[in-house]
């Protein structure tokens, strides 16, 4: 599957995700308004279209939100959602698409993967809420920034009283809240890892100490079979060595006058 790409627009998931300002801002601002153009492009559902869609630069960071891409609302019912990936993923599926069959291959499994996530009911709720947390981000931003411009005295119209670019400012708020979860599921799994690599090495550090201790108690019955049978021939020889069995005395010839 596609991996994560820097773009130059976000910074790589586990970055301090600041706010987009200044250049970056532009930078987003293109990107923002060449996505939209694609999606408009892509309502035909072409199979170009898609896969260019799913594989552009920075797709893997609004590929995170499976509700991107499959081209959803979040609202949509779940039968709907299907009938769309099914739709998609046969306009992208490699055996129709083998002048390109790599890239469609890697699109495949994004929408599928964007699926998976969707047809669960516990994955979908977190996604629901993100999209509903970002909302709800951007709606209490923009309330302080007008209560801000109101106390400087200051005209309290603001960009997001234009729907497109409220529209964007979720965009990118929803895009950050999916960047961070999939930075905390890789920081997890990453624990998750280690924790198991921990535990296999405890259990081979076990294992060798009780091979170790074993080995121990084999060479030291075998040694104590050894010392007990050598003290055994040492005894037995000693005794033999005392005890030489019974000798008559030698006889002494008579001396005559």
């Amino acid at each position: 599957k596609q991996g994560v790409m820097a773009s130059p627009m976000f910074k790589p998931i586990g970055s301090n995700s600041g706010g987009v300002s200044g250049e970056g801002d532009n930078k987003f601002d293109v990107f923002y308004k060449d996505l939209k153009e694609t999606e408009k492009r892509d309502s035909v559902l072409t199979s170009k279209q898609q896969i260019d869609r799913l594989l552009r630069p920075g797709a893997s960071y609004a590929n995170l939100n499976p509700f991107e891409v499959l081209q959803v609302d979040p609202k949509t019912p779940i039968d709907e959602i299907k009938k769309k990936f099914r739709r998609m993923s046969i306009l992208v599926h490699p055996d129709k698409n083998q002048d390109d069959s790599e890239r469609a291959q890697k699109a495949f499994d994004e929408l599928t993967k964007a699926w998976r996530c969707l047809e669960n009911e516990s994955t979908r709720q977190k996604c629901l809420d993100i999209v509903e947390e970002a909302e709800a981000i951007v709606t209490k931003r923009t309330e302080e920034r007008k209560k801000q411009l109101k106390r400087e005295g200051k005209d309290t119209r603001v960009d997001e009283d234009d729907p497109e670019k409220l529209k964007r400012a979720v965009y990118v708020q929803t895009m950050k809240l999916f960047a961070d979860m999939e930075r905390k599921r890789r920081q997890q799994e990453t624990r998750d890892q280690e924790e198991r690599k921990r535990k296999r090495d405890l259990e081979i550090e076990e294992e060798e100490q009780r091979k170790a201790e074993k080995e121990w108690q084999k060479n030291f019955e075998e040694s104590r079979v050894n010392r007990v049978n050598s003290w055994k021939d040492f005894q037995k020889g000693k005794s033999a060595k005392k005890f030489k069995g019974f000798k008559p005395p030698k006889h002494k010839a008579e001396a005559r006058d």
